[in-house]
């Protein structure tokens, strides 16, 4: 611990953009057949450098069967908020859930990325004694603690009661307990963030365990059984306040992402698919009058395809869903980026006026159908995924795996694991770089990115800016 607040903590979104850049990144590796253990990657994106582009580092778990899937730091700026206790704790510990497993690594950053190392590991046995939850998904830092949501209860398949949402202590990570006090109708999770001024959090759903872990299933998805709520909750009284039904064909409402500066009441969330005609969706929520509100604002075909070309699963349909698996939100709340994992795209999208959003710059890559390569001429399998922003907003990159059992089921092919980085101009546009592409090891695919000092769906701000 220091005696004045982590010099990566900002105030304000604007001031987080004056940061200097990111010189590396963290990304984690899973083994999909499960044979290996999975790992924490440490990827060098200095451009001055001549390993950029590369992996200088891993960090090898000690167990197999972990199923990395979203991590997360255990301070961020949140920590700035004027109801902390923890205004002197320091960005250096990552968290990494295993999806699978219910296990949870703590890995300790410092003194140097290059040699990070294991710090604690929580077992799954003392998550469900003190929880009662299992599968953990989504690490947030808040000025309490570090906040982890689940997507399953308890039992073997984690369906004896709902998931939901508990705190580690950021200092000794202990788990301390379930965070919900009233969940109303909340009966599946996914992903969660929140306005800490304003005092509210949103979550959303996915699944529950049976319907994941195996791969999807094609019956629960057709009858509509998969998530398609946005809950809404008070933070303080910990309580769900309002649900909103996006519609049961609107299937697997995923990423949330509010808006960054806490004056302003709005957020986004991805829909993966329409049922009823293959689209994907992106949604805006306001809050307005006390009350919050949620409307459709884009929308993203599906592309037509040769049924020799398809996997089983798409080839009655002829054709090939957007699939949006993952959004990020620039920190000056200007554009959002928007992985389509199935077309092989990634949208940018300029929401300057959030409930009309522009598109303003696009690239392929990948994709079940059309499989573009990347422009330095390498194979890219799979498709765009996790999208992690730099705090200036100037550099994007994404990773390329969803999850193993649905990797398998869309691109039987494999998906090697692989991360991409675009150049993105000040007023929109998108540019691949051609000489940036980090293969990962033999046997490994690719999840979710940290940046090295924060990055746009890590912080969470308590101040305006000016």
């Amino acid at each position: 611990m220091t005696m004045r607040p982590d010099p990566t903590f900002y105030a304000t979104p604007r001031l987080a953009m004056e940061a200097p850049p990111e010189k590396h990144a963290y990304a984690l590796m899973l083994s999909g057949d499960f044979s290996q253990p999975d790992g924490l990657a440490v990827i060098d994106v200095d451009p001055a450098s001549k390993t950029c582009g590369s992996i200088v580092y891993t960090v090898m778990m000690p167990n197999r069967g972990d199923e990395f899937h979203h991590f997360g730091w255990n301070a961020c700026s949140s920590a700035l908020s004027p109801l902390t206790g923890h205004a002197f704790l320091e960005r250096r510990y990552l968290i990494i859930p295993g999806m699978r497993s219910s296990r949870i690594y703590v890995i300790d950053t410092r003194p140097d990325p290059t040699q990070a190392s294991i710090h604690k590991i929580i077992e799954p046995e003392e998550i469900f004694r003190k929880t009662g939850y299992s599968r953990p998904h989504t690490i947030h830092c808040g000025p309490e603690g570090i906040y982890v949501s689940t997507l399953g209860g308890g039992g073997a398949d984690g369906t004896q009661g709902p998931p939901g949402i508990f705190i580690l202590d950021c200092q000794t990570f202990e788990v301390l307990g379930r965070w919900e006090i009233d969940r109303g109708p909340q009966d599946k999770h996914y992903d969660f963030w929140w306005n800490l001024p304003r005092d509210y959090m949103v979550s959303s759903e996915w699944a529950l365990p049976p319907q994941f872990e195996n791969g999807i299933v094609p019956e629960d998805l057709l009858s509509n059984k998969y998530g398609h709520r946005l809950h809404f909750w008070d933070l303080r009284a910990r309580r769900n306040v309002q649900t909103i039904d996006l519609g049961a064909n609107h299937q697997m409402a995923l990423e949330v992402r509010p808006a960054h500066d806490p004056v302003k009441e709005y957020g986004f969330v991805g829909v993966v698919v329409d049922t009823t005609n293959l689209e994907g969706s992106i949604w805006t929520w306001w809050r307005q009058g006390g009350s919050f509100h949620c409307r459709k604002t884009a929308t993203i075909p599906p592309e037509p395809a040769s049924k020799d070309i398809l996997p089983p699963l798409l080839q009655g349909f002829e054709a090939v869903p957007p699939l949006v698996t993952d959004i990020d939100l620039s920190l000056d709340d200007r554009f959002l980026y928007v992985s389509c994992w199935g077309t092989g795209e990634m949208r940018q999208y300029d929401v300057s006026d959030p409930m009309a959003p522009r598109l303003a710059g696009s690239v392929h890559i990948g994709g079940i159908a059309r499989r573009t390569k990347h422009p330095g001429g390498v194979d890219f399998q799979g498709g765009p995924q996790m999208v992690e922003i730099s705090r200036d907003g100037r550099r994007v990159y994404w990773t390329n795996s969803l999850y193993s059992t649905w990797d398998d089921q869309f691109y039987p092919r494999g998906i090697p694991g692989a991360m991409v980085k675009a150049n993105a101009g000040a007023n929109g546009g998108l540019e691949l770089d051609p000489n940036f592409f980090v293969e990962f090891p033999k046997g490994y695919r690719s999840h979710q990115i940290r940046l090295e000092g924060g990055d746009c769906s890590t912080d969470s701000f308590c101040y305006p800016s000016v």
